[in-house]
């Protein structure tokens, strides 16, 4: 999996990275500006009054497809085990969903499941919400970037590309990427660096993301240096989910800095995450599947919990519904008893940045 959640569905991971400052800014309008102000004073004044509702999201994702080229253990999309139709996305519905969001609406990131690149429209989607000055943003596992196709993301406006990159080695890296080819994503990694400076381009932002599980946690330190040699602009090392975490999991790692799990003195784990009754995900985003559903967060895989259908009702009346406030009051209330919480990753993640 690339892990969807909690790097590029979280707009304020986003805003910690200084070199996005300038180009946030450049996105930032009035009704943007204002629309952030109250969604963070709802956020926090919902505690006091849990009537308080956002405005309008700062940030959505949207699941260009959820067909991908690769197995990787723990992700659905890898092993074809979803509960919830599959597809690619329509580009005129998804044209019509970013004529909703953007007056308000900033940051757009395309990616939930599946590999966003096979989607045959997918950087025609990137190009129309760059043209409606939406802040966007891909996660990739870097298969699929040859030269011509580097060119066109480049070319396409896209702000920032997540490439995943698990290993360091091809016995490393295939024990998670299986089927994957190591060459191949540092060869897209180098072409996209190579546009760049061709097309003298200050995006994408690339980003190298390295899940960290047990076969690969030695090689954390080396990834810097490789990321370095390419022309890499951050790196980011996540915490990878375990869905049957309880009992230990080969993938587990064992510098528990890397992990969202706690080992306990009777050898189970649990979940680091204390889960607290509140949820800025609630308040600041949320997903929307390939076919046009809503759900909360992209912890929802399987989209068990659809909040309206972006094709059938106008979003922001989904956005402001009695179904999505009653969600929002079930996280503030038992915000442990909900399925898809019972996992989270908030505040179990580090980064670091290339210079």
């Amino acid at each position: 999996m690339h892990d969807s959640c909690g790097f590029h569905a979280s707009f304020v991971e986003m805003v910690s990275s200084i070199n996005e400052i300038q180009r946030i800014g450049r996105r930032l309008t009035w009704a943007r500006f204002w629309n952030m102000v109250f969604v963070w004073s709802s956020y926090w004044l919902s505690r006091i009054w849990p009537s308080m509702q956002p405005p309008a999201p700062i940030s959505v994702s949207i699941e260009p497809t959820t067909a991908c080229n690769l197995g990787c253990p723990e992700c659905p999309s890898g092993l074809k085990m979803f509960d919830r139709p599959t597809g690619n996305a329509r580009e005129e519905l998804v044209h019509g969903w970013l004529e909703q969001l953007a007056r308000k609406t900033m940051y757009v990131n395309f990616y939930f499941q599946g590999e966003p690149f096979i989607h045959p429209g997918f950087l025609r989607l990137v190009s129309f919400a760059n043209a409606k000055n939406m802040y966007t943003s891909t996660s990739t596992n870097g298969h699929f970037l040859h030269d011509a196709l580097a060119r066109q993301t480049v070319e396409s406006g896209l702000d920032r590309l997540i490439i995943s990159i698990d290993g360091l080695t091809q016995e490393v890296y295939e024990q998670y990427r299986i089927h994957g080819k190591l060459e191949k994503v540092l060869e897209g990694a180098r072409n996209i660096v190579k546009w760049k400076k061709e097309l003298k381009s200050q995006t994408p932002l690339v980003v190298f993301q390295f899940l960290v599980v047990a076969p690969n946690e030695h090689q954390v330190k080396d990834v810097l240096a490789l990321a370095n040699e390419i022309g890499v602009d951050e790196v980011r090392f996540k915490t990878a989910q375990i869905y049957n975490y309880a009992s230990g999991h080969p993938l587990i790692p064992k510098n528990e800095k890397y992990s969202r799990y706690k080992r306990m003195s009777d050898g189970t784990y649990v979940v680091k995450n204390a889960l607290e009754n509140h949820c800025w995900r609630m308040w600041s985003g949320c997903v929307m599947t390939w076919d046009g559903r809503v759900v909360p967060c992209c912890f929802d895989k399987d989209a068990t919990h659809v909040l309206g259908h972006v094709d059938q009702r106008n979003f922001h009346e989904i956005w402001t519904g009695l179904k999505y406030r009653a969600f929002r009051k079930q996280v503030m209330s038992g915000r442990n008893q909900l399925d898809i919480c019972s996992n989270c990753s908030e505040g179990t993640q580090v980064w670091a940045a290339v210079d």
